[in-house]
This record gives C-alpha cells, structure tokens and sequence, in this order.
C-alpha cells in the first residue's frame, strides 16, 4: 500500500463512529500519559525525559493510521501543555513533533505485518529527525542560544535521551502493535 493509499484510508477511518470514539479515548490517555507518566532524569540537567506518551500514538497508528496517530500526538501536546503547563510558556514545536511521530509511526504501522524490522525502522527515523534532531533544535531555540549552551549539547542529550528509551520502547510498541493487530473493527 503506498503512501498516499494509506493516508486516505486513514482520513477515511475518521468517519466511523467507533474509530472517532477510540482515538478520544486514546487522546485521553495520551493526555494522561503525558502528565503523569514522566520523569526527568536530574543527571542531565533534567533535559533527558522518560515518558510513555507514545503509547497511545503507537496505538493509534497501528488501527487508525498516520491521520489519526498525527491528531493523537498534536492534540495531546496540546492538551496536556494547557492542563498540566507547570508555568511553562507554550512551544508549538513541541506540538508539530507529536504531529510528525503519529505520521512517521502511522505510515510504518498502519495495515503493515508489525514485525520487530517495521518497528526498529519506525522508531530509529523518528528517533533520529524527530526526537533528536528536532527537539534537540527547539531546545536549543528556546533555551541555549544566546545563553552560550550549544546546540551539540542539546543533541547529545537528546540522543542519550533517546539510548536510554529504544530498548523499552522498541518492545512496547512491537508487543502492544502485534495485539492491536488482532482487534477487529466492524463498521
């Protein structure tokens, strides 16, 4: 299926009642996740952060693909910003880089054989555009330039960040796609 195919089918999956009130529920977890679920780790100046966020855009991209994986992660950055913002100053970056992990995950995901190739493959373009390269540069945007911090700092701690995260979260996405694979949805 190429690209274009699955980003239709899963503009399509929008119209049906039962996907619309799936992925709210996945929003709302993703809304949890993303307040709750977290931590910073101090001994890197708490710029390495665990979270399970992803889970649900994961979810979201193997039964409803890029479309609905995409709202899934900006609005849940979003929604998670306005509820829980601990005197933050909201940063659309971070919204466009949920936006971008439910596409690249949806693409790979969505009506594929999830196998650990399809995962790693996933997990290693976004890890490396998304998570490193680009967060790496909204940090540096909102917290070093100017500050004498440089950008190399911020993509070495995004990349530690993101060491520490594959193993866990290459087999959470496997093990949770394989079983959302065998859900069947009836329209």
């Amino acid at each position: 299926m190429t690209l274009k195919e699955k980003t239709f089918n899963s503009a399509k999956e929008l119209s049906n009642l039962f996907s619309l009130t799936a992925l709210g529920m996945l929003l709302a977890l993703r809304i949890i996740l993303g307040i709750f679920a977290n931590s910073t780790m101090p001994m890197f100046g708490n710029l390495v952060k665990i979270s399970f966020n992803f889970l649900p855009i994961a979810i979201a991209a193997a039964m409803f693909g890029p479309i609905g994986a995409a709202l899934i992660g900006g609005l849940g950055d979003i929604i998670s910003f306005f509820l829980n913002s601990a005197g933050g100053t909201y940063f659309p970056g971070f919204t466009l880089n949920g936006i971008l992990t439910g596409l690249i995950i949806g693409y790979f995901l969505y009506k594929n054989n999830i196998t650990v190739k399809t995962v790693l493959i996933s997990w290693a373009i976004n890890a490396v555009l998304i998570e490193i390269l680009l967060s790496g540069y909204w940090l540096y945007f909102i917290y070093g330039a100017g500050q004498g911090t440089t950008f190399w700092f911020y993509l070495w701690t995004r990349a530690i960040s993101e060491a520490i995260k594959f193993v866990p979260t290459v087999l959470i996405i496997l093990a949770v796609g394989k079983a959302v694979g065998k859900i069947k949805i009836y329209n």
